[in-house]
């Protein structure tokens, strides 16, 4: 394979600027500052996704990347929304936002710097990927970036980008101490499993009407697992044509807020329609308000979380086995995205959760 051939001849080294032409600094500083304008919360990135998908559609992930982001605003305002909300403490809310949002501000960090190289080599008509280092970002990907260059290749820069950026997360997120103690190890990420909360839902409209497609995942602490997840996101989003093209044009035509309201106003609402302090009254039957029952609260980002201030990246590349190159083979299985209604059912179990107040009961 020509990419792992590339992979042999690079090496993984921390350069300095000492070489670099005053254009190349100039370039890298810029990046630098784009990325951290547009990596201020969930919101401004997902937006960012978008933007740069416009201006490139050849690049996948871009829009895989938009539309993943924006499930991980929806599970993050979740935590101040009216189900989850009665069934965690305040401390386990910020532990389980922090644990989402570093993930999702670690990945536009290593992502969109790629992005921003890519746009301005096309601009200035030479590659410029020989600057990834200077920003951290794995040998891995200055060789796919390179193979794109040459190739073209859009469904191996996507599997790519899934790969490196599941990886990158690996050790700064899901291997941290802090998370594993905080999130994985608790009661109520098992929960969620259970409960099959882990839903990565595209909404596309059809005859008028609007759908959720997407895949649920199980296994989070599973790289393997991600990945694979990743692979059948890409394929669910891309094979179909039809559905591709009627899930940007809803995406272009819907704001991402952080509510799920966007994608379900009949069911969501931004503002709390309920009395303070009175008990859960079942609000769902078949994906439908049951009748007289009032909309189940879902807040913006804004209103649900202040925007954070991260401590820098770690350091170092993930890349040292060449094993990763297997994962470019094609799914083992045929993906149809039927997710809506195991998404439905699982509401009804949360609403149950959420109305006994005793989680555990559940997992009984």
């Amino acid at each position: 394979m020509v990419i792992k051939e590339d992979l042999k001849r690079r090496k993984i080294t921390k350069k300095g600027n000492s070489n670099l032409s005053k254009e190349e600094k100039t370039l890298l500083q810029q990046i630098r500052n784009q990325t951290k304008e547009w990596n201020k919360n969930n919101v401004t990135r997902t937006k960012a996704y978008l933007d740069f998908y416009r201006l490139h559609p050849e690049v996948h992930w871009a829009f895989l990347g938009h539309m993943v982001s924006r499930n991980g605003g929806w599970n993050m305002t979740d935590l101040k929304g009216e189900l989850l909300s009665r069934l965690l403490s305040n401390r386990e809310k910020r532990s389980f936002f922090f644990f989402l949002e570093r993930g999702n501000w670690l990945i536009f960090h290593d992502a969109y710097p790629q992005f921003l190289l890519y746009h301005e080599s096309l601009k200035r008509n030479k590659p410029f990927f020989h600057l990834f280092p200077f920003l951290n970002i794995s040998v891995f990907m200055e060789s796919i970036w390179s193979y794109f260059w040459e190739n073209r290749h859009v469904s191996i820069l996507t599997i790519a980008l899934i790969i490196n950026e599941q990886s990158y997360l690996e050790k700064r997120v899901i291997q941290n101490h802090l998370y594993k103690n905080e999130v994985f190890n608790k009661l109520e990420f098992k929960l969620q499993d259970v409960l099959s909360f882990n839903h990565i839902l595209f909404p596309y409209v059809r005859n008028s009407v609007l759908h959720l497609a997407g895949q649920t995942l199980h296994q989070f602490d599973s790289i393997h697992e991600r990945i694979l997840l990743g692979k059948r996101l890409y394929a669910v989003l891309f094979n179909n044509k039809e559905l591709l093209k009627s899930a940007e044009k809803w995406a272009n035509s819907t704001p991402h807020t952080g509510s799920r309201k966007d994608y379900w106003p009949h069911i969501f609402n931004n503002v709390h329609e309920g009395l303070p302090g009175k008990s859960y009254q079942l609000h769902l039957k078949s994906c439908s308000l049951r009748p007289g029952a009032r909309r189940i609260y879902s807040p913006r980002l804004e209103i649900a979380w202040k925007n954070v201030k991260h401590v820098e990246a770690e350091e170092g590349d993930w890349f040292v086995d060449f094993l990763v190159l297997n994962y470019f083979s094609e799914l083992a299985e045929t993906v149809d995205g039927e997710i809506e209604n195991e998404y439905c059912k699982t509401l009804e179990r949360l609403e149950l959760a959420a109305l006994a107040k005793k989680a555990i009961s559940i997992l009984d």
